[in-house]
Order: C-alpha cells, then sequence, then structure tokens
C-alpha cells in the first residue's frame, strides 16, 4: 500500500524482522543512504542496526544496499534509470538496488513505508516487532522535476521549519525544493554585498490579516492589519545548511529572486533601485505592489551581484530570476523610463520586462546554470533557448513554452496551488480562490494534451506552490501541505505509466497513508474538514468560483496564447 504508487509489486511468502542482530551493509556510493536508514531506525526502534562492516552478526539479517547499472530496473523520464530501484524483501534478508544513489535512497523510502507507521516517529514508541513482509517492488519516476514551491517571503519559516518540509518532501519521493526567497513583504537571504537587503528587508512592521474585502465603493481594501511585527533571514550558513539537508535527501534547493516586481522589499533597502527613487517601507499588504525595478544598468549589475552570490551557494543547475505579475504602470508614467525604452530599442513596457529577464537570464547562464521563471517569461520578446518556464497560469504557459522549445514545469493554479481552500465549507480557514481537493490534485496531468511527442519531451515536470500570505504557522502549512502532497506525489511519480488513475484505489492507500503522517507529527487537514482550532472565524477570504477564475486567466494569458 505504497504512496506514490509503483509500477511492479510481487507479494512473497514470509515476513524479515529487524531485531538487534539486523546490520546493514552499503557500498560507497551509498554511504549517506545507509546513515539515513541507520538513523530513522535506530531512532523509531531502539535497536542499534549496525553497519555490516564493523563484522559482527551472521551473514544472513541484513539490509543491503548497492548501485548498480542495471538495465532491468524499470527506466524513468527518456529512458533514464538513475531514480529506479529494485526493493527485494524475503525472511533472510533486504536487498536495495538503485541505478544512483538516488535510487536506493527512494528504494529505501518504499522499504520505511512497508514497516510499521511507528517506524517515522522521532522516539521509541514500543517493541515491534518490526516486520516487513517480503515482497519485490520496482519502481521509477514519470517525471525527472517532482517539486513544492515554498513562499517564505510572506511568512517567514525558520531553518529548521524548512527542513521539516524537506523531509517530508524526502518521503514522498519530491526532488524539487523551490525555495521562493524575496517579496515585496520580505527579503529572506543574506547578501554580502549589500546588507542593507536583510537589515532593513526582511522586517515588515507589521501584516494585514485575511484577504481584502470589498469597499463602500465597490474597491478592495484592508480589513486590517495585527500590529505584530514580522520577518527573519537565512544566514549564508543557513542557506548552506538546508542545502546539504537537502541533499542528503536527494531534494535539490532551487533559489529564486524576484524581478522586476515583487521587489518592494529590496527597494524599502536600496530606494535607488526603483523608479522615483523614494524611500518606501517594506510592504504590509497582500496582493501586488506597483513598486518596480528602474531599467538603469546600475540596477541590473546590482541583481547581477546578488544572483552571483545565490549561485555560489545554491548548486542546483536552475537558479530563479522571477518575472511575474510585474506592474507596467510606474514605467508607463515614467519619463526616464521611456527615454530608457528609447535607448534600448524597445517597443514598449513589455519588451522593457523581457529585457531586464533576459540580462539576468544571460547571467546566470554565464555561469553555466539554467535560469527559470514565470510564465510571464514568455511575453514581451525572446527567451535564450535554455530558459525554463514555470506555467502557473492554467497550463497556457506549458503549451506555448514547450511549442517555443523551452523545457517546462507545469505548475497550474488550478491544479496545484496548495494555499487555496480544500472545500466548500464555511469553516476552511481563510479560504482562497477556487476549491482544490484531494481528488483534484490527484488528477493533476502537467503535460497539456495537444502537444507532439517532441513537444510532450519539452515538459520535465511539474510542482505544488504553497503560497503563505494567509499561512503564518508551521501547523497551518501542514494543513495546506497535507494530504495533498501525496496526491501530487502521485500524479508526479506515477502518473498514469502503468494504466489510468483510480481514484478510490488512491484513496484506499491514502487511508493507511495518514497514520505515517500522524507518525511524521504532520497535522493534515482531516476529511471530514478543519477542526476548531484550524478555523480562522472572523478573518475574511476571497473565494473564487472555477468560472471566475478560468476567466481571469483566460484573460491574463491571452497574449501568450498559440
Amino acid at each position: 500500500m505504497l504512496i506514490p504508487r509503483p509500477r511492479r509489486t510481487e507479494s512473497g511468502t514470509g515476513a524479515f524482522a529487524i531485531t538487534p542482530s539486523t546490520r546493514i551493509a552499503a557500498d560507497a556510493a551509498t554511504e549517506s543512504v545507509r546513515l539515513y536508514l541507520q538513523q530513522t531506525l535506530r531512532g523509531s526502534t531502539g535497536l542499534p542496526v549496525r553497519d555490516a562492516a564493523d563484522g559482527t552478526g551472521a551473514a544472513a539479517d541484513v539490509i543491503a544496499l548497492r548501485v548498480a547499472e542495471d538495465d532491468t530496473l524499470p527506466a524513468g523520464p527518456a529512458g533514464d534509470r538513475s531514480e529506479s530501484f529494485r526493493l527485494v524483501v524475503t525472511a533472510d534478508g533486504v536487498e536495495i538496488t538503485g541505478g544512483s544513489p538516488a535510487g536506493v535512497f527512494y528504494g529505501v523510502q518504499a522499504l520505511l513505508q512497508c514497516l510499521p507507521a511507528d517506524v517515522y516517529r522521532k522516539g521509541r514508541v514500543g517493541t515491534g516487532p518490526w516486520t516487513i513482509p517480503a515482497v519485490t517492488v520496482e519502481d521509477a519516476p514519470a517525471f525527472a522535476w517532482r517539486g513544492v514551491m515554498l513562499d517564505v517571503a510572506r511568512h517567514f519559516r525558520t531553518k529548521h521549519e524548512v527542513m521539516r518540509v524537506i523531509d517530508q518532501l524526502a518521503a514522498h519521493r519530491l526532488n524539487r525544493l523551490h525555495f521562493h526567497l524575496t517579496e515585496d513583504q520580505g527579503w529572506r537571504i543574506e547578501i554580502r554585498k549589500y546588507p542593507r537587503l536583510t537589515e532593513i528587508g526582511s522586517w515588515r512592521t507589521e501584516s494585514q490579516v485575511g484577504a481584502h474585502v470589498p469597499g463602500p465603493d465597490g474597491s478592495l481594501a484592508v480589513a486590517g492589519k495585527d500590529g505584530r511585527p514580522h520577518g527573519g533571514y537565512y544566514t549564508q550558513d543557513d542557506i548552506r545548511e538546508i542545502v546539504a539537508y537537502a541533499a542528503d535527501r536527494f531534494v535539490t534547493v532551487v533559489p529564486e529572486i524576484e524581478t522586476p516586481g515583487h521587489v518592494r522589499a529590496a527597494l524599502a533597502a536600496y530606494p535607488e533601485l526603483g523608479v522615483s527613487g523614494q524611500p518606501i517601507d517594506v510592504w504590509t499588504e497582500w496582493g501586488i505592489a506597483e513598486d518596480v525595478l528602474n531599467a538603469e544598468d546600475s540596477t541590473v549589475d546590482f541583481f547581477k551581484d546578488v544572483l552571483d552570490e545565490v549561485i555560489a551557494l545554491f548548486p542546483s543547475e536552475y537558479i530563479g530570476v522571477g518575472g511575474d505579475e510585474c506592474p507596467k504602470v510606474q514605467w508607463e508614467n515614467d519619463p526616464r523610463t521611456q527615454e530608457r525604452i528609447r535607448e534600448l530599442g524597445l517597443e514598449d513596457e513589455e519588451q522593457l520586462q523581457a529585457w531586464i529577464i533576459g540580462q539576468l537570464a544571460s547571467h546566470v547562464e554565464s555561469h553555466g546554470r539554467r535560469a527559470f521563471g514565470w510564465d510571464e517569461i514568455l511575453e514581451g520578446g525572446t527567451l535564450a533557448p535554455s530558459a525554463t518556464v514555470v506555467s502557473w497560469r492554467g497550463l497556457t504557459g506549458a503549451r506555448t513554452a514547450a511549442k517555443r522549445g523551452h523545457d517546462v514545469i507545469s505548475a497550474p493554479d488550478d491544479q496545484v496551488y496548495l494555499d487555496y481552500r480544500q472545500s466548500d465549507l464555511e469553516t476552511e480557514p481563510i479560504p482562497v480562490s477556487i476549491v482544490l481537493t484531494v481528488d483534484d490534485v490527484f488528477a493533476f496531468d502537467p503535460v497539456p494534451s495537444d502537444l507532439t511527442d517532441a513537444e510532450r519531451a519539452h515538459v520535465i515536470g511539474g510542482q505544488g506552490n504553497m503560497w503563505t500570505e494567509h499561512v503564518d504557522t508551521a501547523r497551518k502549512l501542514d494543513y495546506q501541505l497535507f494530504p495533498r502532497v501525496a496526491a501530487l506525489a502521485e500524479a508526479l511519480w506515477s502518473a498514469d505509466v502503468t494504466g489510468p488513475r483510480d481514484v478510490a484505489e488512491f484513496r484506499g492507500r491514502l487511508a493507511e497513508h495518514v497514520a505515517r503522517l500522524e507518525a511524521m507529527g504532520i497535522e493534515y487537514r482531516h476529511e471530514a474538514g478543519p477542526f476548531p482550532w484550524e478555523q480562522r472565524p472572523g478573518v475574511p477570504g476571497r473565494p473564487h468560483s472555477r468560472e471566475e477564475r478560468a476567466a481571469y486567466i483566460d484573460a491574463v494569458t491571452a497574449n501568450i496564447a498559440e
């Protein structure tokens, strides 16, 4: 009853028991996986689970981990077997073979799910028995990019809270944490060349409570603010620790620095980067601030310096440069910006945004990395061939980018925005936009149906996006993420590789899986709805119908639709 669903499972006879004499054998390539498994089993079972290399114990009673170039392993995307694995459990022992250390790690995750759910607890809670039914599992992912975007700019999450999310992703065989580090409401990463980004930009005086509400004249207004300062940031040593922790769990942390909009926190620290050059505060509201970067070479160079430090901290192949929801009002009304458009030989503000993104993307590529940005980067000009598009406004961006030859990460808001409300219940906490249930996320397909085979190959995977305007605690984060992340993992790892998805069958496995979530300490949303302490009575939300949301998305993507 594994999640995500494996490609092949065959039951055997008997069971393997983890006992005081059980040891772990690992080849040189899988030492980090051995340590992970050893620490996990020791913590929950209280058993020694020694290293087989210490020479104690019998030849049997071993969990063996190894990497092998084995063409009988199932093939993943484009025939790649690096994340493929085979788990064989007999009464005498366990063997996990992977196409790489990552594949062995995913085999370990399958092994842990075969044990009692208490194996996920951090402290010993019982004496077992810690038995694993005899079984053979062979598996490989459907997509290379399987991720979650975590916004830590609207509401800051501590280093250890981020690591906890990484553990949650790894347990579900997700392999990307898209780290949304900067916004209008906060700058969360230390940049040593520009210390005011965190000295000033990482704190705001208060925060909006709930969504905007209609005012007397029909315009949207802020219902209230909490009167509490909020902020925090990650030092460069914090970032290194997060990245290393994630790497040990085969999760790649992919950073994003927003440009040229969503930059008010940066402008609060360095006003000269803005159009007016006038001092402003870190924004205390949600939504889209009109404040944007100016288009001077000095401002572009500033963000190239920022990216230099970011690139040095994150080994990820991909570096995010933002590009979404950039208002053009300040550019339209500013004489210097209009002059700059003419100097650069551009036609309009759309091309100006494309020029700024292009400058930063080229800089990223000069470091041997690949720039990625939201689907607005398809507007206003020609992207570098290596640029990757995160399609969030439905799948229009995915379709357009793939047809133009760009790689795509699908994250359509109407399918995988994990901040959206989970039911029509009035008790749903701060209900945002449309209803997205576990079943809705389970049905997610990152690949638009009308692409050719060559175009489909450009869709490298997908992710769920976790925006945090209304998610101000780790407990609320749990509630929004789970169990929908389990459904997301199923959509991105299993997809339709072994046949059409069966939501009823998935629900059966999920009913067992929630015991694992509970053992991990994840305060997931229960099927019956929010508990009283999960509700936010009196705090306004902004629910939409699917028809309203679809009409909006159609309008804002009209200029990139092919």
